[in-house]
């Protein structure tokens, strides 16, 4: 047989694409041709594949061999293409002939000695190849519990080529790796930790029943950090979209565990304050990689000692933060990362850190440079913006005081969400925080203009931005959600305001 193609899957951005593998065997000087817009790693499998073939007791034939990956304008990068450029070359000298063979995906590298080696990015390939139809893929035997994740895909998981052939040749089976699918998450940190700090809490519970961003400002040592850790404990867990979304990411990440799971609990991401901007936005040289903003998606982004981070790092977020999503511009195309994130920004009132505000030694310039790195276009996106005091020793030392815990602040988190989504039905979104503008000064939800009033003369004023108004409505919603009510009143309208600016209408 002197053509041959089988069906493979190639990865762009985290989104997996069906690719076929085409080859034909001619006559002419002994090579093998690859086109299809393959990269260089692809370009090198020529060397692999055949080292490997060899090794595993076969004959790589001594004539030219030109293989094609389809569609030929999309970008073929990684190694995932080894398995398949050996099968479709030994398939088309009559080496091996597979009755059923257009059913199947083939996903895999291979190393000299013909060892099956693991990928990146299976589940989001093998996802892609379910769609398409497909409901056999070959994985190597480490990435086997992973393509397990996929529902009605019978999964080929072998350690060698050469177990691969004689599977495809005499039907002998291939081994079953054993391997567990967890469901049950680790327990994060609990609210009931925290001592003290009441308005904090407040404006957690806030932020996680209308998803706002959070920013919160106090010395060291008055709990910031501790709050923004435990923030996803009471965010609800991820439906199964969600769930598949945020572990195709971390599957192209390279972050999944070796008993992978479907990741169920909003992910937290908290990276240093020395990251670069492709470590926090997404990118790199060739195969771009999702960043701490998309591996933080439908979960919360932490930014510890935010002033610290560079202010081209900060105003990085601010496109993810509007759009939901990270566009990486490149010369060969435009990759997309989804970054629905929850940012939580964490600083200090001043670089000394003084836990009195009397007692600071920093002189103004200091501390206007300090907070001139969070830039006012990304604050503006920072719905509550709260000023935590240090924690009192009558809170350390005196009887414990018991505070809720995470899973009473929860059930409440789900019933605010639940009130918020009745609300915005067959409208494109379903919590306060996504809410348009638009919509929420158009009838029904329009507010009376004497419960707005104060917030308007802000804006004449100049003290208020169009996007901080709207931002003031969505958090007096959330705060309704949460009483249980069901319009803001007058009283909501200021303490969302003073909840972001510090000042009442």
């Amino acid at each position: 047989m002197a053509y041959a193609r089988v069906k493979a899957v190639g990865l762009v951005g985290y989104e997996g694409h069906p690719v076929t593998v085409e080859a034909h065997v001619s006559g002419g000087l002994p090579g093998l041709v690859i086109s299809g817009l393959p990269d260089a790693s692809v370009h090198e499998a020529r060397d692999r594949v055949r080292a490997a073939v060899i090794n595993s007791g076969e004959h790589w034939p001594q004539r030219k061999v030109t293989v094609n990956l389809l569609p030929a304008d999309l970008p073929k990068r990684g190694s995932v293409f080894d398995l398949a450029l050996a099968m479709v070359v030994l398939i088309a000298t009559g080496v091996l002939a597979l009755p059923g063979i257009g059913s199947t995906a083939w996903i895999g590298e291979l190393g000299l000695d013909g060892r099956v080696r693991p990928v990146r990015g299976v589940l989001p390939m093998v996802l892609a190849a379910a769609r398409a139809g497909i409901r056999r893929v070959v994985v190597p035997a480490a990435n086997a519990a992973e393509a397990g994740l996929v529902p009605d895909v019978t999964v080929v998981a072998p350690e060698t080529l050469k177990q691969l052939i004689e599977y495809a040749r005499t039907g002998v089976a291939i081994p079953t790796p054993l391997y567990t699918l967890e469901d049950d998450e680790p327990e994060g940190p609990d609210l009931a930790e925290v001592v003290g700090q009441r308005r904090g809490r407040l404006a957690l519970e806030l932020a996680a029943a209308g998803r706002h961003h959070l920013a919160l400002i106090g010395p060291p040592g008055a709990g910031k950090t501790m709050l923004a850790q435990r923030l996803p404990s009471i965010l609800p867990p991820l439906d199964d979209k969600s769930a598949l979304e945020v572990t195709a990411l971390h599957s192209v990440a390279g972050l999944l565990p070796p008993s992978p799971r479907l990741i169920r609990r909003p992910p937290f991401q908290a990276p240093h304050h020395t990251a670069s901007a492709p470590a926090l936005v997404g990118g790199g040289t060739g195969l771009p990689r999702p960043g701490a903003c998309s591996l933080a998606h439908h979960g919360v982004l932490f930014l510890d000692e935010a002033p610290h981070f560079s202010t081209s790092v900060l105003n990085a977020l601010r496109q993810p933060l509007e759009d939901g999503c990270v566009t990486l511009a490149r010369a060969h195309g435009t990759i997309r990362f989804p970054a629905r994130i929850q940012l939580v920004l964490a600083a200090n009132p001043c670089p000394c850190g003084s836990p009195k505000e009397l007692e600071c030694t920093c002189p103004p310039a200091a501390r206007r440079t300090y907070f001139n790195r969070l830039s006012g276009p990304l604050l503006d996106r920072i719905d509550l913006k709260v000023r935590l005091n240090p924690v009192g020793a009558a809170a350390l030392v005196g009887a414990p005081e018991e505070q809720e815990c995470s899973a009473d602040v929860l059930k409440r988190v789900l019933s605010a969400r639940e009130a918020a989504a009745r609300r915005w039905a067959g409208r494109g979104f379903s919590v306060n925080a996504h809410a348009p503008g638009a919509v929420l000064r158009s009838p029904p939800f329009r507010l009376p203009n004497r419960v707005t009033q104060g917030l308007a003369d802000r804006v004449e004023r100049g003290l208020l931005s169009a996007r901080g108004y709207d931002r003031v409505l969505r958090v007096a919603w959330t705060i309704v959600d949460l009483e249980g009510r069901v319009v803001p009143t007058k009283g909501d309208i200021n303490e969302a305001l003073e909840l972001r600016t510090g000042e009442t209408a």
